[in-house]
């Protein structure tokens, strides 16, 4: 049986991957809501503004691309790391990449914040082990 949360953020700037890893969301009913955010920029804006109003679906789980344009998810992570613990702890945070760099792996293992490192791109079985993971009870 598939877990499911209530929404997942998707932070990259590929619009391709972003419709393909959607699908799989959607097919796999992983998620009420998908937010689809093309840069580490909107999407830190869209934290931002939900950690004060609340008005737009939290995400329960983000995923984050590494190599962006003007802020890529290295960057994206010292950001949201100023954001308010008690909003933080409510989200986890996957790197989802085409990195083959050792270096970043080793990197997110270092990162408290970020709860896994994944290799795009996402599958059915790749989302059943991140949703067990870390929503199973």
């Amino acid at each position: 049986m598939s877990m499911k949360v209530h929404c997942i953020m998707l932070v990259d700037d590929n619009k391709d991957d972003n419709f393909f890893h959607k699908r799989v969301i959607t097919k796999n009913e992983a998620a009420d809501v998908v937010v689809i955010k093309e840069s580490g920029e909107e999407a830190l804006e869209y934290l931002r503004k939900n950690q004060e109003d609340s008005l737009h679906p939290h995400p329960d789980l983000i995923f984050l691309d590494i190599n962006m344009p003007k802020m890529n998810g290295w960057e994206f992570i010292e950001e949201y790391k100023k954001l308010d613990k008690e909003f933080q702890s409510k989200m986890v945070v996957v790197m989802l990449t085409t990195s083959e760099n050792p270096d970043d792996r080793i990197f997110a293992k270092k990162e408290d914040i970020i709860a896994d490192f994944r290799t795009k791109p996402l599958t059915k079985e790749m989302l059943d082990e991140i949703l067990t993971q870390f929503y199973s009870l």
